[in-house]
């Protein structure tokens, strides 16, 4: 990897982190538990490390924007989680301002 691939793999790394919270309040309008989520993404072209991933969740569902239900029905519990209707709020907010954001980087090229 030359010097300008890493500079912009570092940005590409940053661009992304921000971004994983939309993906996430987004895609758990519908249940999942962290495993599928990461499939999930990665399905979408939106791979994300389970190192960051999980801790994420844990901190979402902290914040009040992801409900967290334990099913304990399979031979193996599973940890679901959903988009709270607080996280709605943020997740709209979030889009809003993305959209803000692009409109303005477009005007100024």
């Amino acid at each position: 990897m030359t010097d300008d691939e890493g500079v912009l793999a570092g940005h590409l790394q940053e661009l992304r982190r921000g971004t994983v919270v939309v993906a996430a309040l987004a895609s758990l309008r519908t249940p999942g538990y962290g495993y599928a989520l990461l499939e999930s993404l990665a399905r979408n072209g939106f791979e994300v490390d389970a190192n960051t991933l999980y801790p994420l969740l844990r901190r979402l569902e902290k914040q009040g924007l992801l409900t967290a239900e334990w099913n304990t029905e399979e031979s193996r519990p599973r940890k679901f989680y959903r988009t709270s209707p607080a996280g709605e709020q943020v997740l709209a907010a979030l889009r809003a301002d993305w959209r803000s954001l692009d409109a303005s980087i477009s005007d100024l090229a």
